[in-house]
């Protein structure tokens, strides 16, 4: 099954351009702001699934440069999407930030076993979305 990419032709300075992004959350409204803060603020190529296990087939059939991922979603949540996609070989090495309303400090011991990269709080400021994954990402010129 193949799943159209979702684009936007411009740029931000000091961010990478050319990135493909994945990103799996439940809310529309956080899907539609991370089009906005990625996409048409950052000139990334971003790709949206509303759930773990179509994020799972569009991480699996696509070729992307990360995945923010939701954690709490319904179904499957994000962590066990995180574990499932890094224990296939297709996918083990996509780099992973989760995108969560809990960002708490005792938060971090839930997330310290899963294969991610990083962290970042929701609600996430638009204008500083892109800057936050590209610093998780080291991509910043």
């Amino acid at each position: 099954m193949s799943f159209p990419a979702e684009t936007s032709p411009s740029e931000t300075p000091g961010v990478a351009p050319s990135r493909n992004i994945l990103v799996i959350d439940d809310s529309a409204l956080i899907r539609e702001a991370a089009k906005i803060a990625l996409g048409a603020i950052g000139g990334w190529r971003i790709s949206t699934a509303i759930a773990g296990e179509e994020g799972i087939e569009r991480a699996v059939s696509g070729q992307f440069d990360a995945i923010l991922l939701d954690v709490v979603m319904p179904g499957m949540d994000g962590i066990a999407v995180a574990e499932r996609l890094h224990a296939d070989p297709a996918t083990s090495s996509l780099p992973i930030i989760l995108l969560t309303a809990y960002d708490r400090p005792e938060d971090s011991e839930r997330f310290r076993n899963v294969p991610i990269i990083g962290v970042i709080g929701k609600p996430f400021n638009i204008s500083d979305l892109g800057r936050q994954v590209a610093t998780l990402m080291g991509w910043l010129a």
